[in-house]
């Protein structure tokens, strides 16, 4: 298992010797690790129902999400990878990821069943590896069409060249099962340069806190029955010597009768811009961050009125131990010109990973 994965899925090992018999009594299986993450917030929430009454905010102690991570391997080269995940906004528990991975080289890897497409880079670091709070409330990340949080049942193959610096993945994915009203396979690429620091594997993050210098340029597209779903994205992360880190995000997507949101608008497009700066002095046992980021999204349909969506966002954070602990204080304006009320968010979130 890579770095990456063991940081990725921080984990209990269980090393099991098998003494069931005098001839298997030195046989060790490939270790199993087990993690877990938790997302906890409380956020208070105001709509524009009616610019005369003021007092229409909502207060909410959540549980957003929870997950149990099980990682193991049958053979050096041929492993597994099963994680679920409670959903607080359904109160439901599902299969997040499903994966057989066989995985021979750098080069060349297969992994197959339920798992995250190629596609955007806030896709591939989802919200416990994303930089901000609110990920996926834009109207611009991730909106690729997906079975559930941002997976699809299918293969892919994925590899790492010129010294991990160059990433491709290309894979095929069931139809019927993503709701898009069609039943033939989807297939979805991905190509990304690294021009400093490489980024090895198949996930990505939404920052590093300043463990790589990141200047990162990445696009994707799905397709299925002519319909075309495609981003561009961009990340630049400096360490500043002893002045802190530096990071600038963004990111643009089309969707063109393919993913996009929110229904029954089926052409969509827009992009963000994120900047944030890592303080370098501690304070007790981490450090603050703030980040700014502002998002326009346009949506389309031709029996629907088009609208605009504008998203500005607003992150005081306290970095404990990166994505592994961490406080995130965020405000949310969301502006539409039409059809929807804007809506306003306060909130503290908790994120705990092991």
């Amino acid at each position: 298992m890579s770095i990456l994965q063991l940081r990725r899925f921080p984990a209990l090992v269980l090393g099991i010797l098998i003494t069931a018999s005098p001839l298997a009594a030195q046989v060790k299986l490939p270790p199993v690790t087990v993690g877990a993450g938790l997302q906890t917030s409380f956020t208070t929430t105001s709509v524009d129902y009616d610019p005369v009454d003021a007092d229409n905010s909502i207060q909410r102690f959540s549980v957003n999400s929870a997950r149990l991570y099980v990682n193991g391997s049958a053979t050096e080269k041929i492993k597994f990878m099963f994680n679920t995940e409670y959903n607080g906004a359904t109160n439901a528990i599902g299969v997040l990821d499903a994966v057989a991975r066989i995985e021979i080289s750098p080069k060349v890897n297969i992994w197959a069943g339920r798992l995250l497409p190629p596609s955007d880079r806030a896709n591939l670091y989802g919200p416990y590896y994303a930089h901000h709070w609110a990920t996926f409330q834009d109207g611009v990340q991730d909106g690729y069409p997906f079975v559930s949080a941002g997976r699809d049942n299918g293969v892919v193959y994925w590899g790492d060249f010129a010294n991990n610096k160059l990433k491709f993945s290309i894979g095929a994915f069931d139809g019927p099962t993503l709701g898009t009203g069609s039943e033939e396979v989807l297939v979805a690429s991905r190509v990304q340069y690294d021009f400093w620091d490489a980024e090895g594997g198949y996930y990505l993050n939404g920052t590093y806190y300043g463990e790589k210098n990141l200047l990162a340029i990445g696009a994707a597209s799905q397709v299925q029955n002519n319909k075309v779903a495609s981003n561009f994205d961009f990340l630049l992360e400096r360490k500043l010597s002893s002045m802190g880190v530096f990071t600038i995000e963004s990111q643009y997507n089309n969707y063109n009768g393919l993913g996009g949101y929110p229904s029954p608008y089926n052409k969509s497009q827009g992009g963000y811009v994120l900047s944030s700066y890592l303080f370098p002095k501690a304070v007790g046992p981490g450090k603050f961050e703030a980040l700014g980021k502002w998002g326009k999204a346009e949506f389309r349909q031709a029996n629907a009125p088009s609208y605009q969506q504008k998203t500005t966002e607003i992150n005081l954070n306290y970095i404990i131990k990166e994505f592994n602990a961490r406080v995130m204080t965020f405000y949310k304006d969301t502006r539409f010109n039409k059809v929807f009320q804007n809506n306003y968010q306060f909130g503290v979130g908790l994120q705990i990973q092991m």
